[in-house]
Formats: C-alpha cells, sequence, structure tokens
C-alpha cells in the first residue's frame, strides 16, 4: 500500500511530500523517505558549500536500479512549478538564458529530493549581487581513476597532487567522489578569473602527468587513460559544475561525495562511504571543509 502525502513545514515553507516508501535504490532498499532524511539532516553542513551557486540537478524519478543503470536526467533550467520562495539566478547563454535555484536553505534541499534529484552539481564561482558572477573561491581537481586503477592508486596520485597544489601555496582538502575517484578542493582568495584557475590546474595536471607518466595523464582523449589516474582540470572553468561535497550519488549503493581527511586516503581499507556513514562521522568529527568555506 503507498503511503499518503505527509506535509511539512521548513523555514516557513509548506511541503508537499509523496511516494516516500518508494525504493530509490534497489539493492540497498533506500526509500525515497529516507533520502528526504538524509538530506534534511545533512542541509547545515552540505548548504554552505551549495550555497548561491547555481545548482544543476540530476535526477532519478523511477530509482538507480539494481546496478546503478537506472534512467536518469540532468536538469539546468528552473522548471515549471517551482515554489515561489526558491532562490534563483539567470544565466545568459549564447542563444538563450536559463534559470536556476540556489540551494540555500534547507526547505529547497528538501524540495529537490521530492523530485527524485540525488545528485546537485555546482561550479566553483558564487553569484554576487543579482546576476553577477564572481570570481571563484575554490579551485577543483577531479580524479578519475582509468580502467584498471582501484581506489587506493587513485589516492597515491590525489598526495601527489596535493604537494604539487602546496608548492603554489594551496592547501587541499580531498572529498572521495561517492563514484569512482577522488575531489581535491582547496581555497582561493577570489583575485584570479575562471580562465586563470583553469589554466593552473591544467598546468599543474600537466606538470604531474609529465613527472609521473605511468600514473597520471593530464589529456582529455580516453584512449590514454587505462591504468592512469585522469585529473581533470576542466572542472574550474566557469560553465563547468562538479558534484557538492555531501550530495547523494546515482550510484548503485546510496555513496556519497564526502570529505575526507589525508590519514584516511593512506588507509589500505579506504573505500566510498554511504549517506548512513557519512552521517555518523559528521556527528563526530563536524565538516573537514570547513577551513575551504572560511579560505583556509
Amino acid at each position: 500500500m503507498t503511503e499518503s502525502p505527509r506535509i511539512v513545514r521548513l523555514g516557513g515553507h509548506r511541503l508537499r511530500l509523496t511516494n516516500l516508501d518508494k525504493v530509490l535504490y534497489p539493492a540497498t532498499g533506500t526509500t525515497k523517505g529516507e533520502v528526504i532524511d538524509y538530506f534534511r539532516r545533512i542541509a547545515p553542513i552540505l548548504i554552505p558549500h551549495s550555497s548561491d551557486r547555481p545548482a544543476t540537478r540530476k535526477r532519478w524519478p523511477d530509482g538507480v536500479g539494481e546496478d546503478g543503470s537506472g534512467a536518469s536526467f540532468f536538469q539546468k533550467h528552473i522548471g515549471d512549478g517551482t515554489p515561489d520562495w526558491v532562490a534563483t539566478r539567470r544565466i545568459r547563454h549564447r542563444d538563450h538564458t536559463n534559470v536556476y535555484p540556489l540551494v540555500n536553505d534547507e526547505a529547497t534541499l528538501v524540495w529537490l529530493a521530492q523530485l527524485a534529484t540525488l545528485e546537485i552539481h555546482v561550479p566553483q564561482w558564487r553569484f554576487g549581487n543579482e546576476d553577477e558572477q564572481l570570481k571563484p573561491d575554490r579551485l577543483v581537481l577531479d580524479l578519475d581513476p582509468g580502467p584498471g586503477v582501484d581506489l587506493r592508486q587513485c589516492a597515491r596520485v590525489a598526495v601527489l597532487a596535493r604537494d604539487a597544489l602546496a608548492r603554489l601555496g594551496l592547501a587541499s582538502i580531498p572529498v572521495t567522489s561517492g563514484s569512482k575517484g577522488i575531489h581535491l578542493y582547496a581555497p582561493l582568495d577570489g583575485s584570479k578569473t575562471s580562465d586563470e584557475a583553469t589554466e593552473i590546474a591544467h598546468e599543474l595536471a600537466r606538470s604531474l602527468e609529465s613527472a609521473h607518466p605511468d600514473e597520471v595523464v593530464a589529456s582529455m582523449a580516453r584512449a590514454l587513460r587505462a591504468g592512469k589516474v585522469f585529473i581533470d582540470w576542466s572542472q574550474n572553468r566557469s560553465s563547468k559544475t562538479t558534484v557538492v561535497p555531501y550530495s547523494l550519488r546515482g550510484r548503485a549503493r546510496p555513496t556519497v561525495a564526502a570529505p575526507r581527511s589525508w590519514r584516511e586516503l593512506a588507509s589500505p581499507h579506504l573505500k566510498q562511504l554511504d549517506f548512513r556513514e557519512v552521517l555518523a562521522r559528521v556527528g563526530r568529527r563536524g565538516d573537514p571543509l570547513s577551513d575551504l568555506r572560511s579560505g583556509r
């Protein structure tokens, strides 16, 4: 029997939550209600990393499927039926304008989860006044393991990238992506454009490829990635996005883009974490990315 809709009030806003017993992750039996509960509980930790950034959403209306291959789609434009209290900003493209939601509060996060949004992707810059795009406040390297590469090898490359960033005066924090690889975030002081940040990341990736050709590749060509870790530097472009820390992922299991410590990355037992593990960690340790938010 289908569970009746539930009405909740968050931040003064009324939300109607439906199909809470619908299974979105068949392999673990995780329901839509559990997904919404996760986003409600993680909201104070996630929102500082998403606020004032245009959110691209990836939705799985019928769930991820037994093996994670369920049908999904990206949604950029806000769409019809959006509550009038959801904060939005516009991005003007060459031939059209998109209106994006800003995930600035718990109610917006829960509204997205009600629409079966599992992944939230944002750029490395924020909006200022009106639709003004500020310079990026963080740099990201997406370490993507090629065929035949495990997470431990990816972690070794993350350490190489950490040391290269440190030589540029940039401290970095790792995030196991919840998918296959690792993201490295480093705070920027707001003085560089997205193009300049992209060039820094690209040059760093090329230098690591030159120094460690058997482990690292900086080229976009997929044919070159077997047995290596691809350092995707391009996600620093103003038009690109990266899954926000603490977002769920649309994999077979309800894994999360989870900030980690460098000690954890050195563990032989390193693995991707699911939403229950992340909630328990945050309760014990807080947010390792809090220094990123403060620019330290």
